[in-house]
């Protein structure tokens, strides 16, 4: 007999449960959709480009600077948070050890972001913070890596994404409360929500295909 890989084939879509992994990975890209709601009511002056994500969860308000919706930020911290990590597990056959190790922590991180707000605790929030920076591109280059036999287009789109994001969080880090600084935190981490998205959209049953219970 013939033996069989203990890798599974990106190739093979999954069963229920990986569908399920699917699905919560798929409306994460949604989160960009809230904090662009939730920065266009924040008053005094706030800029995408210039100001830090994390500003608009602060709990304080002053006459200088409010981010009404601070609660809503929080939460989605913590909600797209872990979506990410369970659909990570969900997905773990089709991810690899490594690459679902390192999403789980990135979800976790973000869970534990939206927990301890800036204005609450600036070291603590930067603790909180730093394992999603580091973890989601090297996961998003191993999961390439990892494609690159069976969804070669995908795989480029993944490496791709790791090596900009990672470089984003590195000038982000880098760069402190530079003009720049808003944009390079969002380039290091919004592609991953699509890059992501783009992986687990491989994982669903296409027409005409049978899902394993």
């Amino acid at each position: 007999m013939q033996a069989t890989s203990a890798r599974r084939p990106i190739g093979v879509t999954g069963d229920r449960t990986e569908r399920w992994g699917a699905l919560a990975l798929l409306v994460r890209p949604a989160y960009i959709a809230i904090e662009l709601v939730v920065a266009a009511a924040t008053t005094g002056g706030y800029s995408v480009v210039s100001d830090s994500v994390s500003r608009l969860g602060e709990v304080g308000c002053s006459a200088a600077y409010c981010s009404p919706h601070h609660e809503l930020m929080n939460g989605s911290f913590m909600v797209f948070g872990a979506l990410l990590a369970g659909g990570a597990v969900l997905l773990a056959r089709s991810l690899g050890a490594c690459v679902t190790g390192l999403l789980v922590v990135s979800g976790l991180s973000s869970v534990a972001t939206g927990l301890a707000p800036l204005d609450q605790d600036a070291t603590l929030h930067a603790i909180a913070a730093a394992p999603l920076f580091v973890a989601q591109p090297i996961a998003l280059i191993l999961l390439g890596a990892r494609c690159r036999n069976e969804r070669p287009g995908l795989a480029w789109a993944l490496l791709t994404t790791g090596a900009v994001t990672a470089a984003a969080a590195a000038l982000f880090v880098l760069s402190g409360d530079g003009p720049t600084s808003g944009a390079l935190e969002r380039l290091a981490l919004w592609p991953v929500f699509i890059g992501v998205a783009g992986f687990a959209w491989t994982r669903l049953p296409r027409r005409g295909q049978s899902t394993p219970r």
